[in-house]
């Protein structure tokens, strides 16, 4: 009954993990995963402890009230503009409690254990925690706790590799030679290079960095359900690891580079203040967004990286609905990597009731901006940047964009003209047909509506 159990959750994962494909399905998927998860959960636990064993089981439920109560608060309470620093922290307690599982077997039988036990006790302890360590090093990028841009650490790359060379050296001798000294070694050096390996990564990578995070996250389960032979979370693990692994190739693939440039080497052009903004631009106003939108017959908005960060999801809402009123026609291009995670634009445009019938993705939108009259970018700038087509010396060169410059009119909304991750210029922002706005990306949208509703 048991392994039945333990077979009906992973199909119950399985068939969740499909529902998310579709937006139609996810919430259904969701719900259908959470239930396997509660079915593995409860088996586990009566196999362990049996029915008699009152007072384990009392233990266990007020785990499960405490981390239920948490769980739920978060849920609640957490805005969506800050889900990916909640995605991080998962991961991040995802990895630490496979290293705690592999840590437990450790003290418990004193580093003494059969080869293929120490192999995945290793390898859960090692990847547990260097997802643990990294995860939240993210999650400080992301919340501001930490400086978002790349932080490059003495020796570079090859610091990071030797630390994970030490580390594949410490856990060798732990198996081999059934040290716990060695084990605990391993464990110190994983944690730092956790630290090492993200602190250097900018702001912008952070989505591949999560979805990579996210993938060890499930590797080291499927290791700790090899450590305690549970069939659900080998199963669990296993799709966790390999999806959120397909996931980040794509998401590296939608930058033209590779998981090995994102990780260990610098990126960008290395512009500064003094070099970018000498050319001139068509600055807006208010007005003269409201005039360029109200007269138009379709818009399309394209959300970005400002977008999140000025929670603006709401106002461009507002705007959508007050240009549909009018009748005009408006979509949404979503480029593979804009916002914070793979799905944040998704999710974020969502929670404000955006039909998920009219966001495009990269393929969708590119064939129509021709025949859009106008594209409002709101805090997007190097997936825009015509230099990925146009210039072959260009670092993003060859990078799949969105051709917003195809569009008769495109409207900007920026703070400044900075550069974006790429640290170079963009030179749509300099086109005759590109106004651009410069403001916050929420109070901008919000007077651009008062001024088309006096129109």
């Amino acid at each position: 009954m048991v392994e039945l159990a333990y077979l009906a959750a992973g199909v119950l994962f399985i068939v969740g993990l499909k529902g998310l494909t579709s937006p139609k399905t996810a919430r259904r998927g969701i719900r259908i995963a959470a239930l396997g998860m509660f079915l593995a959960i409860v088996v586990v636990v009566v196999n362990l402890l049996g029915l008699d064993a009152s007072y384990a089981w009392g233990v266990v439920v007020g785990g499960v009230v405490v981390g239920g109560s948490i769980g739920a608060f978060l849920a609640i309470r957490v805005r969506m503009t800050e889900m990916p620093q909640l995605v991080a922290a998962f991961n991040g307690f995802g990895g630490g409690a496979s290293a705690l599982v592999a840590a437990a077997t450790v003290v418990g039988a004193n580093a003494v254990l059969p080869a293929e036990t120490a192999i995945v006790t290793a390898l859960s302890l090692g990847i547990g925690t260097v997802t643990l360590t990294g995860s939240f090093v993210a999650f400080g990028k992301l919340q501001g706790l930490i400086s978002g841009r790349q932080v490059f650490l003495p020796g570079g790359a090859a610091t990071n590799g030797v630390i994970a060379l030490a580390i594949v050296v410490a856990a060798g001798v732990g198996v081999v030679a059934e040290s716990s000294t060695a084990y605990w070694v391993a464990f110190g050096l994983a944690a730092i290079l956790g630290v090492t390996a993200v602190l250097p990564i900018g702001g912008a990578d952070m989505p591949v960095v999560i979805s990579l995070l996210n993938s060890l996250s499930g590797i080291a389960a499927a290791m700790a359900g090899f450590i305690i032979n549970n069939q659900a979370l080998i199963v669990g693990g296993a799709l966790v690891g390999a999806a959120g692994m397909i996931l980040t190739i794509e998401m590296a693939v939608a930058m033209n580079r590779s998981i090995a440039s994102i990780l260990f080497t610098q990126f960008g052009g290395g512009a500064t203040a003094e070099d970018i903004g000498t050319k001139p631009v068509n600055r807006a106003t208010a007005d003269d967004v409201a005039i360029a939108l109200a007269y138009a017959e379709s818009v399309m908005i394209v959300p970005g990286y400002g977008l999140a960060v000025a929670q603006a999801q709401h106002a461009v809402k507002d705007l959508a609905n007050a240009l549909e009123e009018r009748g005009i026609k408006v979509t949404y291009a979503i480029h593979p990597v804009a916002g914070r995670m793979p799905g944040h634009m998704n999710v974020l445009l969502a929670e404000s009731d955006v039909s998920y019938d009219l966001l495009l993705d990269l393929e969708q939108a590119n064939p129509r901006f021709s025949q859009t009259d106008v594209v409002l970018i709101v805090g997007a700038n190097d997936v825009v940047n015509p230099s990925a087509k146009n210039d072959p010396t260009s670092p993003i060169y060859g990078m799949p964009i969105l051709n917003v410059d195809d569009a008769k009119t495109t409207i900007v909304i920026k703070r400044s003209l900075s550069p974006g991750f790429a640290g170079i210029d963009n030179p749509l922002f300099y086109e005759d047909s590109t106004l651009m706005y410069f403001a916050d990306a929420k109070k901008a949208l919000e007077d651009a509506l008062v001024a088309i509703n006096l129109l």
